[in-house]
């Protein structure tokens, strides 16, 4: 291994509780830990939560490689990989003390990198952290800084468009989408149209000079077919093209894994949880679920009641979007009473995500709200949970992400919609036009 291409890595504690498998993924690279970070993964080793479970994971990982005389010489990593090594008693570095004079964990992880760097000076040392201040920080020092970009996403235009809208197509062509309800077989559609490369049940719109038609490819069937514009969920339509697609794939019971997103009040949550009403009778239970990003903010404790309580005002979105449904119809209605029932007897629930991890979902209409706040191992850790019969759904703003380690290129939801894509059991689209209303979309589009 050449000395100048060989990297030091010096790993940032928010890296370890981000992906506690993080250490396999450095390649022929040494890799060093600042005992800082032992302290501080020590502070998260109790507790129900992902950040936990990671912090618990990581220090089990670190225990299964290292021995005895690991001080001394180190650990290797596997086979055709570097080093580990933990990095203990040394000085505070006087040049971050000249800056940061106080000894703060994260100014000493700083100095750790620094030393490291000294201790090598033929070889870049690299620190790694998903902290954007604590990247600032160590620039500002001269310190070789990157995020950790394993799980991130490199192409997110998909996120900021609606779907695709193909011109040029012949009106026979269309005409004939419009009459053969069995759609056309996908392989004639690419023989007609090969420059149209449609992957699994990717939604479109299909346009002549004079007609047009709202199309998705069905892996199941093998066809394109033409999409109802007519779809609904228990009261609520679909107001744009994009809300058709998303009743498409949110009503299909084949498609077992759905991606929305879009931004603030395009009605991401609302559609899903209609389309789950509408299909209430097909699931034992329908679950509506969400993140609480300040969960492990002690100003939730001064909150009262237990811990549902406590975050019973987090969830207080989710039942706003409910009482949107039920506003639908006349309060001593059929659909108004059946909504009620559901969540007495347990079949409707609606719930922090905490409280639903470790759980199978068998038979499940799972949606899990702003799930942008999610890292991509919690989002597998949530759909490796599910069982037969269960269908997921993951809604969520890239551009809204609340955790402070997470970006648009690295949340869970990206990077699902990322790695699933043209699966035949995913689906994904993205809702551009605001419906709220006109005031909301102007401050969504402009502020």
């Amino acid at each position: 291994m050449d000395m100048k291409t060989k990297k030091n890595f010096v790993l940032d504690t928010n890296v370890m509780l981000h992906d506690y498998d993080c250490l396999s993924n450095f390649q022929e690279n040494d890799v060093y830990i600042p005992i800082t970070t032992l302290v501080e993964l020590d502070r998260f080793k109790k507790g129900s939560e992902q950040i936990n479970y990671n912090a618990r994971e990581f220090v089990r990982r670190l225990d299964a490689i290292t021995s005895g005389d690991f001080h001394l010489k180190g650990a290797s990593l596997g086979d055709g990989k570097g080093t580990l090594y933990v990095v203990a008693g040394t000085e505070y570095h006087a040049k971050v003390a000249a800056s940061f004079p106080e000894r703060i964990p994260d100014h000493c992880i700083l100095s750790c990198a620094m030393t490291v760097s000294e201790m090598h000076p033929g070889m870049k040392t690299v620190l790694v952290t998903k902290d954007i201040n604590m990247r600032m920080k160590a620039r500002s020092l001269g310190i070789m800084v990157e995020d950790y970009n394993t799980d991130k996403v490199k192409d997110v235009n998909i996120f900021e468009k609606a779907q695709e809208i193909y011109t040029g197509i012949d009106a026979t062509f269309i005409d004939s989408l419009h009459t053969n309800r069995d759609g056309i077989p996908a392989d004639d559609f690419r023989a007609a149209y090969p420059q149209i490369d449609l992957s699994a049940n990717e939604c479109c719109v299909l346009e002549s000079g004079r007609n047009s038609v709202l199309v998705r490819y069905n892996p199941f069937s093998g066809t394109v077919r033409k999409i109802d514009k007519g779809a609904s969920g228990y009261g609520i339509q679909a107001r744009n093209t994009e809300q058709k697609f998303a009743f498409e794939i949110l009503n299909d019971p084949d498609i077992r894994l759905v991606g929305i997103t879009g931004k603030a009040g395009t009605g991401k949550t609302l559609l899903a949880l209609a389309s789950a009403l509408k299909q209430a009778r097909q699931y034992k239970q329908i679950l509506l679920a969400r993140p609480v990003v300040s969960l492990a903010n002690k100003d939730i404790g001064f909150l009262p009641g237990n811990e549902k309580d406590k975050v019973g005002p987090y969830m207080q979105p989710l039942f706003d979007n409910l009482n949107v449904i039920k506003g639908q119809f006349s309060s001593n209605s059929q659909e108004v009473r059946t909504v009620d029932e559901m969540l007495k007897n347990g079949k409707l629930v609606i719930e922090a995500l905490a409280f639903i991890r470790g759980r199978s979902l068998a038979e499940t209409f799972c949606i899990v709200d702003e799930a942008q706040n999610l890292t991509p191992h919690e989002i597998k850790t949530i759909i490796t949970r599910t069982g037969e019969g269960t269908k997921m759904v993951f809604t969520g703003d890239i551009q809204q992400i609340d955790s402070p380690y997470l970006d648009r290129q690295s949340n869970g939801l990206a990077y699902m919609v990322d790695r699933m894509r043209g699966r035949k059991l995913f689906a994904h689209v993205n809702l551009v036009k605001g419906e709220r209303s006109e005031l909301a979309e102007l401050a969504a589009d402009l502020l």
